[in-house]
């Protein structure tokens, strides 16, 4: 595949190329992984937000207010270099890239999800419970179903949040269009210049993430979500 490009675009553009394309499924990869695995924690982190125990609540506020406050890069920098230097092992680059985006999309997916579930009338609540049902069930069959119209468009958005979040997993080493980009534009090598390979990145990263706008928008009119602009009285 490296020649096909480099038959088609000469060197070095062609090996450069190739390159960022390839390093482009890791960023991927990545960003999946991390929403995922976000998803699943910020999943629990909200059914504790709303339980009705103030230890559970105050324990989810303060997970949330910590890695809402904590900088990205700085969670990147301690599980993938502080936390190795001070209990002397090595950590895995894809492990601690993963762990950093996992806890940062948790927090902020928890309360995108906390904020569809508040949203919805009290009164769904209170119903469920005069039919005499318990707080999983109502959550589980009259509130989640609600919810989930609300929260997947701006969960969609977030997506491109983590995306853009990826590209700084570099700094610890991780080869991804950033780290690859990044390497290309500092070699002395003719046709690499930064001018050259920026460019070249942002179209990359915009292919990622315009889609997903574009999506997340979509959502949001069909379900509903953005009120609609009142009529122009004449």
């Amino acid at each position: 595949m490296k020649d096909l490009f480099v038959s088609i675009f000469g060197a070095p553009e062609g090996v450069v190329l190739f390159q960022l394309l390839y390093a482009t499924q890791f960023t991927i990869y990545l960003s999946l992984v991390a929403f995922i695995g976000g998803g699943i924690a910020a999943a629990g982190i909200t059914v504790l937000r709303i339980l009705p125990s103030k230890p559970a609540q105050f324990g989810a506020q303060s997970y949330i207010w910590f890695f809402q406050s904590a900088p990205l890069l700085m969670l990147l920098f301690l599980f993938g270099l502080g936390v190795p230097r001070l209990l002397g092992f090595d950590v895995n680059i894809w492990v601690a890239a993963i762990m950093a985006l996992t806890l940062y999309s948790s927090a902020y997916l928890a309360e995108v999800w906390r904020g569809a579930i508040q949203s919805l009338p009290t009164g769904q609540w209170e119903g469920a419970e005069a039919l005499g049902l318990k707080f999983f069930q109502t959550l589980r069959l009259v509130i989640l179903p609600q919810a989930v119209r609300v929260s997947l468009a701006p969960t969609v958005g977030f997506l491109v949040q983590i995306i853009k979040g990826t590209s700084l997993a570099y700094i610890i080493g991780f080869s991804d269009v950033m780290s690859i980009g990044k390497r290309w534009a500092n070699a002395p090598v003719e046709g690499t210049e930064p001018f050259i390979i920026y460019p070249l990145m942002a179209l990359i990263y915009f292919s990622l993430c315009f889609p997903l706008s574009r999506l997340a928008l979509r959502l949001e009119k069909r379900l509903g979500t953005v009120p609609k602009t009142p009529p122009v009285a004449a």
